[in-house]
């Protein structure tokens, strides 16, 4: 008797957990599982679909850019990437800011300029999104989505809240809070980043601690693609809102363990930004 019980509790608790998932599936994106992860191999914004006005920044037209995966399919050299310092929605003091990096760059004063997937730094808010050839795992709760990236296992906490702090010290991913829309889609409201080497795309575009992000995740409906439409408002910077596009598709692997700063050196004296080194222990 008491083995029957003991089957029937199993089978009654997998019939609500497997009743629970069904919920979820219904009521949510379903972005989260341990044996798959989102991947992407874009390293820059695209343009997102019509009627968004102004997209993401692009290359300085004088300086067009090639990637290094580009290069190897057309048989030519690689180029840096120099951001177009005179588009309009710059402010005088970004459009500088820029230029000032480009030129670090034109002149060989740093061959590879900054971008913080390279150099082991996280890459801010919307930026982290641009870290490609790794996959990006989701932890979905009841209360938070945490983004977790294969490099360096990166967390992102997202609290599944309609109201900010009153007070939000900067930080690298800032406060982040969300909530689903419509089943398929998380919407991502972020405030309070830290501008110190941090830029929303890797043309090296500044920003304020005024910079606002809203970012809106939706699964394609075959499940197999992963959208993100990115909004950056920051009136210091920005003459008008910034929106780009990023895509990742599902990789069905789970997390595996790497460490960026590992034996990641300047080893033939290109001038590379040095990795971040602590000046004290954690502990």
């Amino acid at each position: 008797m008491r083995r029957f019980v003991i089957i029937a509790s199993i089978a009654a608790l997998s019939l609500h957990a497997a009743f629970a998932q069904g919920e979820k599936n219904s009521a949510i994106p379903d972005l989260s599982s341990s044996a798959f992860g989102w991947q992407t191999n874009l390293e820059d914004w695209q343009d997102p679909p019509a009627g968004y006005g102004h997209g993401p920044m692009k290359n300085d037209p004088a300086h067009p850019f090639v990637s290094n995966a580009e290069a190897g399919r057309r048989g030519i050299q690689p180029t840096l990437r120099i951001g177009d310092v005179k588009d309009p929605i710059l402010k005088p003091w970004a459009s500088k800011f820029m230029q000032d990096l480009n030129d670090e760059a034109l002149t060989g004063t740093r061959q590879v300029p900054f971008a913080a997937q390279a150099r082991c730094y996280p890459g801010g808010v919307p930026g982290q999104l641009l870290f490609p050839f790794e996959p990006v795992y989701f932890v979905q709760t009841p209360k938070e989505v945490w983004m977790m990236w294969q490099r360096d296992h990166m967390v992102r906490r997202v609290f599944l809240t309609d109201q900010h702090s009153e007070h939000v010290t900067p930080s690298w991913f800032g406060e982040s809070i969300g909530h689903y829309e419509n089943g398929s889609t998380l919407v991502v409201d972020t405030i309070g980043l830290s501008t110190k080497n941090s830029y929303i795309d890797n043309f090296r575009t500044p920003h304020t601690e005024k910079l606002h992000v809203i970012e809106r995740f939706t699964i394609d409906p075959d499940g197999k693609n992963m959208t993100a439409i990115v909004t950056v408002e920051d009136p210091d910077t920005f003459n008008e809102p910034l929106t780009m596009q990023q895509r990742w598709f599902k990789v069905d692997a789970p997390m595996r363990e790497t460490v960026c700063a590992e034996n990641n050196l300047d080893y033939f004296n290109q001038g590379l930004f040095p990795v971040p080194e602590a000046g004290k222990p954690d502990f």
